[in-house]
């Protein structure tokens, strides 16, 4: 009887090993990019506007030569009439779970 009574427990314990190995598993990711040694506050509203044209153009990072690169941000002319700068921006994917990073751009 006790001979019986082990091999159900082993079965048991390999059949919820097998059973919990066999769950899909997820993958988080968490990136906390700090701003760089020699950042410089630069404010929106910045007293030293160049003309009332200029657009505030905010602080982001960027992906460039294979890796993320902080830019400062910085008054800028639209490159047409009207243009309006949008931030660099979180949006929901479409046809899949999750978020993609949407850098900034001009739009008319």
């Amino acid at each position: 009887m006790k001979k019986i009574t082990r091999i159900c427990v082993v079965l048991g314990v390999v059949s919820l090993s097998a059973f919990t190995k066999a769950k899909a598993q997820e993958i988080g990711i968490n990136v906390q990019l700090g701003r760089p040694a020699a950042y410089e506050r630069n404010e929106r509203f910045h007293p030293n506007r160049p003309s009332g044209r200029h657009v505030w153009v905010a602080e982001e990072w960027t992906w460039r030569g294979g890796r993320y690169v902080y830019v400062p941000g910085r008054w800028a002319l639209p490159p047409r009439e009207g243009g309006v700068w949008v931030a660099g921006h979180w949006a929901p994917r479409q046809h899949r779970p999750g978020y993609i990073w949407l850098p900034g751009h001009w739009r008319r």
